[in-house]
């Protein structure tokens, strides 16, 4: 991350924590737009992750990222997604400890991607094996089933999240990925009955209608037409540029089979998604005295299976319970129509959550019950939505906005807690931080008794004629001095104007939002009628069987509102990430159109407010702007300070003082912690950062120079020793026809060779031939002077050809073995009596036991002494391998036809050339003969398979490796 400091004119700054104009919010945002210009859109401040949605397509996501952010410091690198993942997973591994990473920002900044991005990076970059890759798989699909069923277009963004998601990802002590669990939070069930224009219902509904195939459609009584169904056209954008609903419904099917879901799940589950549309084509008329009535039931016959007249009773009447005797009362066109919308939700929402339910079954943790039960550690993922502000804000809005609230409350809380802990831990004061604490707004909304959830329970349950308006005159007597709460009633004449008399206005930490409580009392109740769970229970499609239990209506007690059912959910949440590390990531839209390149400076500074990043900034940057660990501070800085450079012998803290007052630190500019450096001001690492870059191009300089002077050395050297050797071949030359001397020994040598090489090329058809010999240097006269010596000559070159064909450029050895002659009395394919000394190691436990290797016409044998240990036939002879190193092992593989028949050889032979060559020219296995790379696997056994591995090193070793693999060490051979 220093090194990108050089840069910070053009590019900004990597992290916010080192931004010169202290805590300014312009210069925040003049930071994020000049990295968002240059396609930058990661910063950091310290360890939180800073994310603006691009709006297009940015190849930083390939393997090849990924693979350069496994495993590297959390600031080596640029900024990205991808370092914060693997800092939060080795630090989950190192310190075994549970984390969680939360992800916000409001519609459409990229949260969901974001997710995407981190279990994607887990799934490469996690130990495999095919158990655990079936886990990671049903991970990756758990999100485009659950974008189906729980996002939908808004008019922020066309694939908003409607829920909020917790995904726990748990590991075993080794870091492998073993199993997930789900928490889902207030999806946003007012959407399957309403759509506000522009926008859509949840995208399953468009997928089954728009993809599904021709005999489901048929089978759930449904057409390929969106604008058929009362539930898919409120908004008027059935079909929207950016969303393919066929190709996805096609990937939702596919997930759905990964996750393990079976034919039976899937049919039942699309049959409850086409009977929420029947439903919403259920429509009422009113008789003469105002009540509901059903001009046709063939909406009804397609309803989970339930008979038509009982479902036909259950969305007219309503069933009150008299003392001994139940009472039929029918119902208004209004109320049928609420108790129709009710049963929708009620479906979808039940629905919603058993999918949630059996995601989990298919993610639970399968491998601690086939293994051991080791430690297990979780990396909590929370993808939950952001701060909402609409034109009209209603009951979900005040929701979502209260969970950010509790959010941002223990954001602030964990922060503050890590830096002190941080500062506690390497021996630093701590200075107190001046922060905005909106615990005054949290207790606004949900204390006890006194909160804006307890009047609404309030109102909800209260006997008499409770309404919206009423809930707002509870609030205005309660609330009528509150600091953070107004309503048109209480507010000034110039507030005034802009508030309804249906509305409350709350001042958040994020700004002013202004709820419409049309809707408050009913959303919050959710009531659907005892009669109508009595019917559900009647379907006979399994998963509404499960969703409707029958123990469900033997309860008298009244069920929790929505507010308090979310409430309590919140408050365990927080229990949750209080007992983890916490990491951030905080997404930001560039603009509201979805335009790439544009960068709207006041929506993203309305986001940098309500998202507490300024707050967390001040926070970080409190005592000190930057720290390091001293080694990774003296690693990089050493060269500015003469006693540190090149390397410093001592403790790294002591190097990291000497350098620091080299360099004129101030007192009040640093502190040394137990293992890091602090350093207070931005200002004066940039001073650090810049004189390195200076002493980098100087160092450069004096590198070069050095570099220069060797190469020249070399050649003077290199010309030295071209003088030399030519006079030693003049020499040679001119005393060629004298005794051997110092003087010619190199140049007879070299006449030898040529001779030789050009004899192999041109030998005689046969030895017999006296006539076709190549005349041989006087050199050679003498020994070329009887035909057994050309008979020898003429099989030694055989020999060489074949060698030389088997190993040239194959076997770092063979270069050293050319001039080796093969000795016809060592091994012979003639006589038993002719052999070579090899050492054979035992197949089990590589025991070392000296052998004679003795080859015949027919077979190879291995003796101990007079006693034959294993004849191996050429044709049961598979082949020999050997490694391409030093070394002198092989091994000869056999094929184990023969239930007598041992296994592979494994042999240590000083003649390892010879033996093979002659095997190979004997046995007519040339081309079996293969040399390897690294291992070599060997049969042990019929079935059971051993291993050799090969590698260099300073002497020759052949040993048993803790692998259980023989291990064999051949020495470096220097390169001629």
């Amino acid at each position: 991350m220093e090194g990108a400091l050089i840069a910070r004119d053009r590019v900004g700054i990597q992290d916010f924590v080192l931004l010169d104009a202290h805590n300014s919010e312009t210069a925040f945002l003049d930071n994020l737009k000049k990295r968002f210009t240059e396609d930058l859109i990661y910063t950091y401040i310290g360890t939180l992750l800073i994310s603006v949605n691009p709006y297009k397509e940015l190849d930083i996501y390939t393997k090849k990222q990924m693979d350069l952010y496994m495993g590297v410091n959390f600031f080596e690198l640029p900024p990205h997604i991808y370092a914060l993942a693997d800092n939060v997973y080795h630090t989950m591994l190192s310190e075994a400890n549970n984390n969680f990473i939360l992800i916000s920002g409001e519609s459409g900044a990229g949260k969901t991607e974001a997710s995407k991005k981190i279990l994607q990076y887990y799934a490469v970059s996690c130990p495999s094996s095919t158990l655990l890759d079936t886990v990671r798989d049903r991970m990756l699909m758990s999100n485009p089933v659950l974008e189906a069923f729980g996002n939908a277009k808004t008019m922020k963004n066309d694939n908003s999240s409607r829920f909020g998601k917790y995904m726990d990802i748990q590991f075993d002590c080794q870091g492998d990925a073993v199993g997930g669990h789900i928490l889902s939070y207030l999806l946003e069930k007012s959407r399957v009955v309403h759509q506000n224009h522009g926008e859509r219902n949840f995208h399953i509904f468009y997928q089954l209608v728009e993809g599904g195939e021709e005999d489901l459609l048929r089978h759930l009584g449904l057409e390929k037409d969106t604008k058929r169904y009362s539930y898919l056209v409120q908004g008027e954008c059935s079909n929207v540029s950016s969303i393919n609903d066929k190709n996805d419904w096609k990937t939702v099917k596919n997930a759905l089979s990964v996750i393990d879901f079976d034919a039976n799940d899937i049919e039942h589950l699309f049959g409850i998604i086409a009977s929420v549309l029947h439903l919403g084509n259920v429509h009422f008329d009113g008789d003469t005295k105002g009540y509901a009535t059903l001009n046709t039931n063939a909406a009804l016959r397609w309803l989970l299976g339930i008979h038509v007249q009982v479902l036909h009773e259950a969305l007219t009447f309503r069933k009150i319970e008299a003392k001994s005797e139940e009472v039929l009362s029918p119902f208004t066109v209004d109320h049928a129509i609420y108790a129709r919308d009710a049963l929708a939700k009620a479906i979808y929402g039940r629905a919603f959550t058993w999918l949630v339910n059996r995601i989990n079954e298919s993610l639970e943790n399968k491998v601690s019950k086939i293994s051991d039960s080791g430690r297990k550690t979780v990396i909590g993922l929370l993808d939950i939505y952001g701060f909402e502000v609409f034109s009209v804000n209603s009951f979900e809005q005040f929701c979502i906005n209260y969970c950010n609230e509790k959010l941002q409350q223990l954001f602030i809380q964990l922060t503050l807690k890590a830096e002190q802990e941080e500062y506690e831990a390497e021996g630093i004061g701590w200075e107190p931080v001046q922060f905005f604490n909106n615990k005054i707004i949290c207790d606004l909304v949900e204390e006890k008794h006194r909160g804006i959830i307890s009047v609404l329970d309030e109102e909800c349950m209260r006997p008499g004629d409770a309404t919206d308006l009423t809930f707002l005159d509870k609030l205005e007597e309660k609330m009528g001095n509150h600091p953070h709460f107004v309503t048109y009633k209480l507010a000034d004449k110039k507030t005034r104007k802009s508030l309804e008399r249906g509305d409350f206005r709350l001042l958040h930490y994020a700004g002013e939002v202004t709820y419409c409580v049309v809707g408050f009392i009913d959303k919050n109740n959710d009531l659907l009628y005892k009669n109508i769970k009595d019917v559900m229970r009647l379907s006979k499609n399994p998963i509404i069987q499960q969703c409707f239990p029958a123990t469900e209506g033997d309860s008298r007690r009244r069920p929790e509102t929505v507010a308090t059912q979310f409430k309590n959910s919140l408050l365990r949440l927080t229990e949750i990430l209080t007992a983890k590390e916490a990491w951030y990531v905080r997404c930001l839209k560039s603009n509201d159109n979805k335009q790439p390149g544009k960068f709207d400076e006041v929506l993203v500074r309305h986001q940098v407010k309500y998202l507490g990043l300024m707050e967390h900034l001040r926070v970080r940057r409190a005592g000190f702007a930057y720290r390091r660990r001293y080694e990774v501070f003296l690693k990089r800085y050493k060269a500015l300070c003469p006693a540190t450079w090149p390397h410093w012998k001592g403790v790294p803290s002591d190097g990291v003082e000497k350098l620091v007052q080299h360099l004129g630190y101030q007192p009040d500019e640093y502190k040394m912690g137990k293992t890091k450096i602090f350093i207070r001001y931005a200002r004066t690492l940039f001073a650090t950062e810049d004189a390195f870059e200076i002493c980098k191009h100087e160092l450069a300089t004096k590198i070069e120079t050095c570099w220069r002077g060797v190469q020249a050395r070399k050649e003077r050297d290199r010309r030295a020793w071209a003088v030399k050797i030519i006079k030693q071949f003049i020499k040679g030359y001119i005393t060629r026809r004298e005794a051997k001397t110092t003087d010619n020994s190199e140049y007879l040598a070299f006449v030898r060779q040529s001779y030789l090489n050009r004899l192999k090329d041109n030998l005689p058809k046969t030895v017999l031939d006296k006539t076709t010999w190549l005349t041989p240097p006087p050199v050679m006269t003498e020994v070329f002077r009887n035909s057994e010596t050309k008979c020898n000559v003429f099989s030694q070159l055989q020999q060489k050809v074949v060698t030389s064909g088997i190993f040239k450029g194959k076997k770092d050895s063979y270069p050293s073995s050319i001039a080796v002659p093969f000795v016809d009395t060592r091994i012979s394919q003639y006589s038993l009596q002719k052999h070579v000394p090899v050492v054979k190691y035992d197949r089990n436990g590589f025991k070392p036991r000296p052998r004679q290797l003795i080859l015949t016409q027919a077979a190879v044998y291995l003796v101990e002494e007079a006693k034959i240990k294993q004849r191996v036939d050429y044709v049961s002879l598979k082949g020999a391998s050997l490694s391409n190193l030093g070394d002198s092992v092989m091994i000869l593989h056999v094929a184990l036809n023969d239930p007598k028949q041992k296994g592979d050889m494994i042999l240590q032979c000083d003649h390892l050339f010879e033996a093979l060559t002659k095997l190979a020219m004997i046995a007519n296995k040339q081309n079996n003969i293969k040399v390897v790379q690294g291992s070599i696997k060997f049969e042990i056994q019929a079935g059971k398979e051993g291993g050799v591995d090969f590698s260099v090193g300073q002497e020759p070793m052949i040993y048993k490796g803790k692998n259980g693999h023989l291990m064999v060490v051949a020495p470096r051979i220097k390169s001629r």
